[in-house]
């Protein structure tokens, strides 16, 4: 359900962006899908039989959605899969680590990069991933408003906030010990970002 959840508000979220900017509602609409989004990845990497092989399948959907992306909004800044490609990189590298202590410059440098490369939503999105490791239940839901809080402050976006409710909606599962596997074709999954935004440049640009 959470799948298809982040897939329908992200195709809301994208077609008020691009078609109908005015209309704040399907923006906030949209700020459910990231959280659900790095919560994936987390227990992506989490239950990953093949952590390098997850990687690799990441980076290539970065990849070829970097052109529709550009396409569909018009900029040339990086697409949101390079930011969770990235968090995914950074769960991998602090596993290795023998001490906690060395993850601090770690998470850091890579913020740093995220956000002189121009990713979309950029150290965020890390930091969002991180979260979903080291937090549960209303300790995360906390946290989560901290961040957005931080993330009002620096960028002046108030919508933002409104993707804590995902958030808190991810810590309910969590409380009741939801199972969180892949269902349906994964497929679907993992090539909706870049079609729908194919889709949608196309329309744009006829």
């Amino acid at each position: 359900m959470m799948q298809w959840i982040a897939m329908i508000t992200m195709l809301i979220d994208h077609i008020g962006a691009v078609f109908f900017p005015h209309i704040i509602e399907l923006r906030i609409i949209g700020r459910i899908a990231f959280p659900i989004y790095a919560f994936a990845v987390y227990i992506g990497y989490k239950h990953t039989r093949d952590v390098q092989k997850y990687i690799w399948r990441l980076f290539w959907i970065a990849v070829i959605s970097q052109v529709p992306f550009m396409a569909a909004f018009n900029h040339y800044s990086l697409n949101v899969v390079w930011t969770l490609w990235s968090a995914l990189l950074v769960l991998f590298v602090i596993d290795k680590l023998p001490s906690r202590l060395l993850s601090i410059p770690i998470v850091i440098g890579a913020g740093w990069f995220m956000e002189i490369s121009q990713m979309d939503y950029g150290m965020y999105g890390l930091l969002l991933v991180l979260l979903f490791r080291y937090f549960q239940g209303p300790v995360l839901v906390v946290a989560h408003v901290v961040l957005n809080a931080l993330y009002l402050l620096l960028h002046n976006s108030s919508v933002q906030m409104y993707s804590v409710l995902a958030t808190a909606g991810i810590a309910i599962a969590q409380y009741y010990q939801a199972g969180f596997r892949m269902k349906g074709p994964r497929w679907v999954w993992r090539y909706f970002y870049p079609a729908h935004l194919a889709i949608i440049a196309i329309i744009r640009w006829v």
